[in-house]
C-alpha cells in the first residue's frame, strides 16, 4: 500500500504544491509524500480518519494517479462484480459503429460514438474547447431555448433538439444541428457586475472568461426551423461516485432542502415555498417508486439507472425501449429531404446495407413513410414489430447489466495531503467563509441501498453502498450564481468537489463550472462573486478579501479532497 501511495503522490502533490508555491524543492516534496503515506487513514489536525476516504470504505479507491478516475469501487470487488465491471467499462469506452459487433448499432443519429468521447480523461469533467465538433475530448452540448426576455438565460427549450445535442448522423441522414456551424467565442470580462476589481486587495490579478455561443438558423436540419432562440453551453460532468450519490435516501435530500429554505431562495420547480415541501416535479417516478432528482446540473435524473446513455446519446437499441431517441422536427425533415430519400433508394435494396430497414418498397413515398415511422421518438412506435422492418436490440440485456455495474461502480479517489498544515488551514478557511453551506462536506448513504432497476436487469446485482459516510462536498441543491451568459435556466446544482484535485493528472485540465469557463479554482470561486445577486456572493467576497496565504490554502484544500 505505502509503495503505491509514495509512487503516485509524486504526481498528485506535485501539481498541488507547484500551483501554490514558487519555492518547492525535492526535499520538501519528498517530506510531504512520506508524511502522507504515514498518516493515511488516521485522524490528522482537523480531518477525521474517514475523510481520507471520501467515498467511504466501499466507494473509495487508493489509486490517486493517472487512471484513478476509472477504478472500480471496493464494493465491486467485494460483491463479486469485477468481471461485470470490466465488461461494462468496454461498452463505455469503445466506439460504437454501424456494423462492428459487439459495439454495433450506432445512430443513425447520435451525440458521440462512445461515452468516453465526452467524458474524457477517465470519465471526468470535460475540458474547455473553442469549437463544437463532436470529437474525443469535446464534452459540449448546447441548450437552445426561447428566451423569456431579451438576453435571458430562462425559457422553454426548443422542441427540435434532444437533451444531449445530437450533432452526428450516418449518411445520408443529417444531424439535427451541424456542429461546424456552431460558433463558440471566448470573451474576457472587463469589469465584474458586482463592482469588485479584477485583482485582489493585495494586488494579485485574476481573469475571468466566458463563452458566447451562436447557431445560425441554417445549421438546423429540422422542420420547421426554430426562430427567436438563444443558446447556452454545457459540458459533461464527472462519473466518479455516481453510485454513492444514487445511494443517498430521498429523506436526507428532502431534509437538506427544508434546512436551506428559510435562508435562501430555492428553485420553485423543486421546492414549494408556500407549502414548505418538495414539489411533485422534484421527483422522478419509476415503476411505482419515487426518486428525488439529484444528478446533472439541471437535476435531470433521480436514479442512476434512469441515465440510459447508450440509448439517448448513441442510439444503441435495448430490448425494453422500442423506439430511437430523436425529435419529430428532425424526423420530419429527413422524410422530406429528397437527397436522403434518393440515397436510400440507390443504396438500401441490399439486405446487408445499414440503410435496408428504410428501403421498404423502394418507392419514394414508401421510403419516406418508413423513415417517418422508424426514426420517430414516439412511445407508440415499435421498431421490433412493424410492417417496415423489425429491428433487433443492439445491446443484450446481459451486456446492459454489465454497463450498469460499471456505471454504478466507479470509485472516488482517496483524499491527499490531509496531514499538511496548509491543507488543514484551507479546510478551516473554507468553512469560515461559508463555502461549506452549499458545498456540504458530509453525507451518509441509506442503511439499505436499494437502487432502481429496469425490467431487463431486475433480479440482477448492482454494486451497493449501504451505510457509508461520504464526503462529496455538495448539497445536491440548485443555486443561482448570476454569471455573464449563465447556464440555461439560471439554476445550477452545486458541483461535488470530491476527487476534482486529480483532474490534471487524469485529464490534463483543471477547467471547472458548467461550461469550463473557469480554468482553475481561483476563477471558479471569483465567478461566484461576479454579481451581488449571486447566492454565493457573500462567501466569495470573503474569499476575495483573504490574504494570499489563506487563498492559497483554500486552493490546496480543494485539490486534496
Amino acid at each position: 500500500m505505502k509503495q503505491i501511495i509514495t509512487k503516485t503522490l509524486t504526481l498528485g502533490i506535485g501539481f498541488a504544491l507547484a500551483a501554490c508555491s514558487d519555492d518547492v524543492t525535492d526535499d520538501n516534496l519528498m517530506s510531504a509524500i512520506e508524511s502522507d503515506a504515514k498518516y493515511v487513514g488516521q485522524t490528522v489536525g482537523n480531518f477525521s480518519a474517514d475523510e481520507w476516504f471520501p467515498g467511504g470504505r466501499l466507494g473509495t479507491t487508493e489509486n490517486i494517479y493517472a487512471g484513478g478516475y476509472e477504478q472500480e469501487t471496493p464494493a465491486v470487488d467485494e460483491q463479486g462484480l469485477k468481471d461485470r465491471f470490466m465488461v461494462g467499462d468496454l461498452f463505455a469506452s469503445n466506439k460504437f459503429t454501424l456494423t462492428s459487433a459487439p459495439y454495433k448499432g450506432w445512430g443513425p443519429v447520435a451525440s458521440r460514438h462512445s461515452c468516453q468521447d465526452c467524458h474524457s480523461g477517465g470519465y471526468g469533467h470535460a475540458g474547455r474547447k473553442a469549437d463544437f465538433m463532436p470529437q474525443y475530448g469535446n464534452g459540449y452540448i448546447v441548450s437552445v431555448y426561447y428566451p423569456d426576455a431579451p438576453g435571458s438565460n430562462d425559457g422553454e427549450p426548443i422542441e427540435h433538439l434532444n437533451t444531449f445535442t445530437m450533432s452526428m448522423a450516418a449518411t445520408p441522414f443529417l444531424p439535427p444541428v451541424d456542429p461546424s456551424k456552431v460558433s463558440i467565442k471566448w470573451q474576457t470580462v472587463s469589469q465584474m457586475e458586482s463592482g469588485l476589481a479584477m485583482s485582489f486587495p493585495d494586488g494579485e490579478k485574476f481573469e475571468l472568461i466566458y463563452p458566447e455561443v451562436s447557431i445560425p438558423q441554417n445549421a438546423f436540419n429540422v422542420d420547421p426551423l426554430p426562430e427567436n432562440y438563444a443558446v447556452r453551453l454545457i459540458v459533461s460532468c464527472n462519473f466518479q461516485g455516481l453510485g454513492l450519490i444514487d445511494a443517498i435516501s430521498n429523506s436526507d435530500l428532502e431534509a437538506q432542502y427544508a434546512a436551506e429554505a428559510p435562508y435562501t431562495e430555492l428553485n420553485p420547480a423543486m421546492w414549494d415555498a408556500s407549502a414548505k415541501r418538495m414539489t411533485d416535479d422534484a421527483y422522478v417516478e419509476l415503476e411505482g417508486r419515487r426518486f428525488l432528482r439529484r444528478f446533472n446540473y439541471d437535476l435531470l435524473a433521480g436514479s442512476l439507472e434512469e441515465d440510459v446513455a447508450l440509448w439517448d446519446e448513441l442510439n444503441i437499441l435495448r430490448s425494453d425501449i422500442a423506439h430511437i431517441c430523436s425529435t419529430e422536427p428532425w424526423v420530419r425533415a429527413m422524410a422530406k429531404n429528397k437527397d436522403v430519400i434518393s440515397y436510400i433508394k440507390q443504396n438500401g435494396a441490399n439486405e446487408n446495407s445499414y440503410l435496408h430497414p428504410y428501403y421498404y418498397d423502394g418507392t419514394d413515398d414508401g421510403i419516406a413513410e418508413a423513415v417517418s415511422y422508424l426514426l420517430s421518438p414516439n412511445d407508440s412506435i415499435n421498431i421490433y414489430n412493424n410492417k417496415y422492418y423489425n429491428f433487433k436490440p443492439e445491446i443484450s440485456d446481459d451486456n446492459y447489466h454489465s454497463f450498469m455495474v460499471w456505471h454504478r461502480g466507479i470509485a472516488v479517489p482517496r483524499a491527499r495531503d490531509l496531514n499538511d498544515k496548509e491543507v488543514q488551514r484551507g479546510k478551516e478557511v473554507f468553512r469560515q467563509i461559508g463555502c461549506a453551506s452549499c458545498h456540504r462536506p458530509k453525507w451518509n448513504t441509506a442503511s439499505k441501498d436499494n437502487p432502481h432497476k429496469s425490467d431487463i436487469i431486475k433480479g440482477k446485482p448492482l454494486p451497493t453502498y449501504p451505510a457509508q459516510t461520504i464526503y462529496p462536498y455538495t448539497d445536491f441543491v440548485q443555486h443561482k450564481l448570476c454569471m455573464k451568459n449563465d447556464i440555461h435556466g439560471s439554476w445550477c446544482r452545486t458541483t461535488p468537489l470530491w476527487g476534482r484535485g486529480l483532474a490534471i493528472v487524469n485529464g490534463g485540465t483543471a477547467d471547472r463550472l458548467h461550461d469550463c469557463r473557469a480554468r482553475n479554482e481561483i476563477e471558479a470561486i471569483m465567478w461566484h462573486a461576479y454579481s451581488k445577486q449571486s447566492n454565493a456572493y457573500e462567501s466569495a467576497l470573503r474569499f476575495y478579501n483573504l490574504p494570499k496565504s489563506d487563498r492559497d490554502a483554500v486552493v490546496r484544500f480543494l485539490r486534496s479532497i
